[in-house]
């Protein structure tokens, strides 16, 4: 899940010890976020996009769907 996020975080070399740690959430609570086994709190997706993706928007960051950035 997530295309766009993973191949952002990729671009950044960011990855989800960082991202996991920013959130204060476990890196496995992240990596079950990521793959849709539980679900990314709206504030979670507001924190990951204006702290590490302020130029992109949410509906790109987080589409299930693999997308080009607006």
């Amino acid at each position: 899940m997530f295309p766009n996020l993973r191949a952002e975080m990729a671009r950044k070399g960011i990855d989800g010890v960082i991202v996991s740690a920013h959130l204060g959430i476990a890196r496995k609570t992240f990596s079950n976020k990521m793959i849709g086994k539980s679900e990314f709190t709206r504030s979670e997706i507001f924190k990951i996009q204006k702290h590490f993706f302020p130029g992109l928007t949410v509906e790109y960051l987080f589409s299930e769907g693999e997308q080009y950035p607006a």
